[in-house]
């Protein structure tokens, strides 16, 4: 066997890796510095650079006419490819400036205040969770972690005034290193239009088929 054949492994539990587990924050050094975070913990679960492919933004599907139904769908699979992009910025501008996005633990659930939710972020919120992720040690988003979104059966449920309240089902794929995780549910969009007639998301509730399914570790983004 070569040197560059020799197996890497992850350093035992001591003081030195709960010390690294324990940093609230960590500062990116210049080059050559030791590596810190995940860098630290295993070499080869470095970030990496983005292919080519997703540096750029999706577009839109063309609307013909005043198509609703199209319409609806339409930003409903851009959502999910801006989710399986990793364009964090972009799938928040969906929302509306009073938008919340909403996991409750149980289908039963009709409101997050005073009850436990997965999820229950408004903008700001959203904001910080994107700031952590988007952090050059964030373990999480490490390679390799891709998601792949399939997004059907899309009812419009009413169209009152300004309101639009959509019905969908939903799969997800995730896959972290070696591991594959599948979620599935519903997805439940209260929809308005801003200023220029586009569709914003008012509130977006989303139910796991699989919510009380045990996990090795938690959702770190938006399904």
């Amino acid at each position: 066997m070569s040197s560059n054949d020799t197996p890497r492994t992850i350093p035992d539990a001591g003081p030195d890796f709960e010390h690294l587990l324990a940093q609230d924050v960590v500062i990116e050094g210049a080059a050559g510095d030791a590596p810190t975070g995940a860098q630290a913990l295993a070499p080869d679960h470095s970030p990496r650079a983005p292919v080519p492919s997703a540096t750029e933004l999706p577009r839109g599907g063309l609307v013909a006419g005043n198509d609703l139904q199209r319409e609806v769908e339409q930003l409903l699979y851009l959502q999910a490819e801006l989710l399986d992009r990793k364009h964090w910025q972009a799938w928040m501008d969906l929302f509306d400036e009073r938008g919340i996005y909403w996991m409750p633990a149980a289908p039963e659930q009709t409101e997050w205040e005073g009850s436990p939710s997965i999820f229950a972020e408004d903008k700001l919120m959203m904001e910080i969770r994107k700031g952590r992720i988007t952090h050059p040690n964030a373990w999480s988003q490490a390679p390799m972690w891709e998601t792949s979104h399939v997004v059907g059966n899309v009812a419009i449920e009413s169209a009152c005034g300004a309101t639009i309240q959509v019905r969908s089902r939903f799969h997800m794929m995730e896959l972290r290193r070696d591991d594959m995780r599948h979620f599935g549910g519903t997805y439940r969009h209260t929809l308005v239009r801003d200023a220029a007639g586009a569709l914003r998301i008012v509130l977006q509730r989303v139910d796991l088929f699989n919510g009380q399914a045990p996990f090795d570790y938690v959702l770190q983004v938006w399904v």
